[in-house]
């Protein structure tokens, strides 16, 4: 009986009683809007100052200068959009304008902390949808049950109380996108957090959309060099790929996401690099080296640090993503890393805990999979008809103990073309960067590799693989017969090729001549700390004899057997005088 005398109850809130005109005006409105009579109830409010709110049950409207001066607002932003002659369509509009009542929808906060909000009172809001509260503070619906709401929080909720109004927007979440976005760093609502200003956008975008369908796509077949021997070698990475990049902590991740972005330059590529609970001066850190490196200025960097509300560490790769989709459908080709999605995952754990939600294996909600399957999966290369832009998506996550099949990593690994396994045994003999052979692969293969590329890595992983099996007899080395001790010595020229340092990503031509060298035996003889200086001066002596071979590789992708047998031979006259020089 109490509910049902509620909803028959209109309670108006001004600064001053209404009067008997008023009163009368405010009755017919009630009836001719909801089709019967209420009871009239005024109370007080001084802070309504020359307007009034009235509300009944879950809806709420009011009347006031602010509320007048939004609908004229949006009204003008709307009918600038239409022309660009837009002063008669502006004096037309300001003339013709009559300001109306508009109905809004206004909830109540039950509870609020650690960045979580119950909200009840709205009973029409949808999944995903941007509420405001009463403070300016937005939150983001995540939980939907039956007389409550939970939301996510994107600021401080220290000016957030129990009982504090909250509005609804009818919107989902959205970033600011454009072209001016590029050499910026913003965190994961499109803020500029670089202290160089506004920065001026063409379009919002939601951070949730649908990825691309399959009749939008082409297949994974141009090639996206990392610039690292290693990788483009034997588990190439193409445009519109998705490579996982996983290791344990500090096995150089980071380091090799960092290097592809650097051996961009120049290739018409946009690189976008997700930060997920980093530590703020990591971040300041890789910022300085993508600028030092002259990066910085094809590179748009989504910061959602350590410190900030988990919120935004889990919004902080969707927001990335729709910044990469713009630039995509724009028929540009995007880089993006995630560093790292275990953080990420980690994030949505806590704020799946404190919603509520039922925890599963390793305490993460039934949909974590689904949380990395719809990020991952916008990821393409579109088909020429829709412009042939392409995302690459090199999501980085990090194991314990070199434990690849705990939830998470599996997950991903599921999800993903392939993955580069970095191993922390190899990363501290030094062998940098740190990639296990045998436990990386690339799904798509040689569709994302040049012909060149092809001829030229041969057997590499063939070899690598025995000399791997033959490792273990190093320890016999003085029990060893000639040949066997030969493989060893060979397996171990490759594995000292395949080091790179870092910020120095090679050219593909240098790529190409290397391996051919390598594989022909031709270092064999060479002692192994010397072979980085034999193949610098290899590099740099034949791009000056044989500079038409270089130019040929490098833009065309083509490797012919003439060229194959000019390389061997040029490498096996260098080992011989290099051999002497140094006896």
């Amino acid at each position: 009986m109490a509910e049902q005398k509620d909803a028959k109850q209109a309670v108006l809130y001004s600064s001053a009683p209404p009067d008997d005109n008023q009163k009368e005006r405010l009755k017919k409105f009630i009836k001719d809007r909801y089709k019967g009579d209420f009871k009239l109830i005024y109370i007080k409010n001084e802070d309504l100052h020359d307007s009034f709110r009235l509300e009944i049950g879950s809806k709420t409207y009011e009347w006031g200068l602010h509320e007048k001066f939004e609908q004229l607002k949006k009204l003008l932003y709307d009918t600038v959009g239409k022309s660009d002659n837009i002063v008669p369509l502006l004096r037309e509009t300001v003339n013709n304008w009559t300001p109306k009542i508009l109905e809004k929808e206004i909830g109540t906060v039950l509870t609020v902390g650690d960045g979580i909000a119950t909200v009840k009172g709205l009973s029409h809001v949808t999944y995903g949808e941007i509420l405001i509260f009463s403070s300016g503070i937005r939150g983001l619906v995540q939980n939907i049950n039956r007389n409550e709401l939970g939301c996510i929080l994107f600021d401080d909720d220290n000016e957030i109380c129990e009982g504090s109004r909250v509005l609804r927007t009818g919107k989902t979440a959205g970033i600011p996108v454009g072209e001016a976005f590029i050499g910026r760093v913003v965190n994961a609502l499109g803020v500029p957090i670089d202290g160089q200003g506004d920065i001026p956008f063409e379009e919002y975008r939601q951070i949730e959309r649908p990825a691309p369908p399959i009749t939008h796509r082409q297949p994974v077949k141009v090639p996206l060099e990392t610039g690292l021997i290693a990788v483009d070698s034997m588990f190439p990475i193409g445009r519109g790929q998705r490579e996982l990049i996983i290791g344990d902590r500090q096995t150089g991740k980071t380091a090799l996401a960092l290097d592809t972005i650097l051996n961009q330059k120049g290739k018409n590529v946009i690189c976008i690099y997700v930060s997920i609970g980093q530590k703020a001066s990591a971040t300041a850190q890789l910022a300085q080296t993508l600028r030092r490196h002259g990066a910085l200025e094809y590179t748009i960097i989504v910061n959602a640090s350590a410190s900030d509300p988990a919120p935004l560490q889990y919004i902080a790769p969707y927001s990335g993503t729709a910044l990469g989709e713009y630039f995509m459908e724009n028929g540009k080709d995007v880089l993006i890393v995630y560093d790292d999605l275990s953080k990420h995952a980690i994030a949505y754990r806590s704020i799946s805990l404190l919603l509520g939600r039922s925890p599963g294996r390793e305490a993460y909600p039934g949909d974590v999979f689904y949380l990395h399957s719809r990020l991952l999966e916008r990821s393409a290369h579109l088909s020429d008809e829709y412009g042939g832009g392409s995302i690459t998506a090199l999501p980085i996550v990090e194991t314990q103990a070199g434990d690849v099949s705990a939830y998470i990593p599996t997950n991903i690994i599921s999800i993903t073309d392939g993955q580069i396994f970095l191993e922390s045994d190899l990363f501290f003999s030094g062998q940098r960067p740190a990639v296990n052979v045998g436990l990386s692969v690339s799904r798509v293969g040689g569709d994302a590799q040049t012909k060149a590329m092809k001829k030229a890595v041969g057997t590499l992983r063939l070899d690598l693989a025995q000399y791997r099996e033959m490792e273990v007899f190093t320890q016999f080395a003085s029990d060893l017969d000639t040949t066997t001790k030969r493989q060893l010595t060979y397996g171990q020229g490759l594995m000292r090729m395949l080091r790179q340092a870092q910020y120095h990503p090679m050219s593909l031509h240098e790529q190409v001549v290397t391996l051919v060298t390598a594989l022909s035996h031709t270092m064999i003889d060479i002692p192994d700390d010397n072979i980085p200086e034999f193949l610098s001066g290899l590099l740099k002596n034949f791009s000056e004899v044989h500079a038409e071979i270089c130019e040929r590789i490098d833009k065309i992708g083509l490797l012919t057997d003439d060229d194959k047998t000019k390389i061997i031979d040029f490498a096996k006259q260098a080992a011989v005088n290099f051999t002497r020089q140094e006896q």
